[in-house]
């Protein structure tokens, strides 16, 4: 039946019990059980993810690594379906050998919290609605994200979605449940797209400009027919931790370009002509670029061995806003940045300093736009800040309503993402 042992986790601070179900009814009777003897879950997959959120406390952990394996892989339909808990490396391994990738290009958060890298399971990265550089063109997991069986708070199997894009009636719970972090329901099977891999790929760089100007490069170069599929600005002291940007010891910005090789040739010399004006260009062949962006997307400059004594907080707003927040933030709180999605992802390194930037980091969201998420602090500054940007209260009342609607009772990761809820 359950496996069941005990062990501390990393939000916790006492010992709890570990379940770790071998299928779906075992998760049914796990949540049944915590619902019958009024217990908590703390809910996680292969637990690469377990050091983001509120450090809250539960009962016991249930674990649902065990829930592994690909159940079925069409190439030709562009869809593959797996148990919630199976690794992610190895579904992107397997698309890739029939020359088609992830789209949405998951990052890999291992190393950030300076854990091991390849950890993460599928359905961590669609519960965390995970998305690379890519993002800007091809969208986050949501996107990809086509069917799932669950089992919500109430201790009830349901199902939604299925095999192909366009077969939603009623509620599109696939959407609901990316980005819920684990709150409303335990993924036991998941469904998502594939797309072919690019054929070929290749960067343009552009240096030493400061963040105002390349944002301003971005923004041009995605509306140009370069059909750029990533853009980047990288600050000088950043790009000098990327050992295929690194020689320039000056501030980066970079693009990609993605797909057959005369297309790529040509939209590069179109991407070329356009940038121009804003300063020296370079480019990087196909394995160089590989790298870069595989470097980007994990923020690797901000790795938990070369900025650990940094909080990191992930910010997301509009690309015309997106210096704007890491100029203040650089100012007032000393702040190392990285701008991915053309200039509407910030990531920004902060000194430890308790709970100090919490309020100025939602303050500046607050007043650009968009939500910023605090991915590595100690536990204690974590139990005691918003960890999410805090909703407008209509938004929290129905964030509650939802949340009542699937686990009345808060058994599945309560107060991970905010207080109470």
């Amino acid at each position: 039946m359950l496996s069941s042992d005990a062990r501390r986790g990393d939000n916790q601070s006492t010992m709890t019990a570990l379940l770790k179900p071998g299928n779906p009814a075992e998760v049914e009777q796990a949540i049944r059980w915590a619902l019958a003897e009024g217990k908590t879950f703390e809910l996680v997959g292969r637990g690469s993810k377990r050091a983001i959120g509120r450090a809250a406390q539960w009962d016991a952990t249930l674990d649902l690594s065990a829930l592994s394996g690909v159940t079925l892989y069409e190439p030709e339909e562009l869809v593959l379906s797996a148990r919630a808990g199976t690794p992610l490396d190895e579904v992107e391994a397997l698309v890739a050998a029939s020359g088609q990738q992830l789209a949405f290009e998951p990052l890999d958060y291992g190393p950030l919290l300076g854990a091991p890298s390849g950890a993460g399971s599928i359905g961590g990265a669609l519960a965390a609605n995970l998305s690379g550089p890519r993002r800007i063109k091809a969208g986050a997991a949501r996107d990809h994200f086509l069917g799932v069986a669950a089992v919500s708070g109430r201790g009830e199997i349901f199902k939604s979605g299925g095999r192909v894009v366009k077969n939603v009636t009623g509620y599109d719970l696939c959407k609901l449940l990316a980005g819920s972090w684990g709150t409303l329901a335990a993924m036991t099977d998941v469904t998502i797209k594939t797309l072919p891999r690019a054929e070929t790929s290749a960067s343009v760089l552009i240096f030493n400009l400061d963040d105002a100007a390349a944002c301003k490069a971005m923004v041009a170069a995605m509306g140009s027919f370069g059909d750029v599929s990533a853009a980047a600005h990288l600050p000088a002291a950043v790009a000098a931790r990327i050992a295929e940007i690194a020689a320039g010891r000056t501030a980066v910005t970079a693009f990609r370009l993605e797909g057959f090789a005369p297309s790529v040739v040509d939209r590069k010399a179109v991407l070329e002509n356009l940038l121009a004006p804003f300063g020296a260009l370079d480019s990087l062949n196909e394995a160089a670029s590989i790298a870069l962006w595989r470097a980007i997307r994990d923020v690797t400059p901000f790795a938990a061995k070369t900025a650990g004594d940094r909080d990191l907080w992930r910010i997301s707003t509009a690309p015309s806003r997106g210096a704007e927040v890491g100029r203040a933030l650089t100012e007032q709180m000393d702040a190392e940045v990285l701008y991915d999605w053309a200039g509407g992802l910030v990531w920004a390194a902060l000194p430890i300093a308790d709970d100090a930037s919490e309020p100025l980091v939602h303050r500046l969201v607050a007043t650009a736009g968009g939500h910023a998420t605090l991915i590595r602090a100690p536990a204690a500054v974590r139990a005691k800040v918003h960890v999410f940007t805090p909703e407008p209260p209509p938004l929290a009342a129905l964030t509650m309503r939802v949340r009542q609607s699937f686990d009345p009772q808060g058994v599945l990761n309560a107060g991970r993402m905010w207080a109470g809820v």
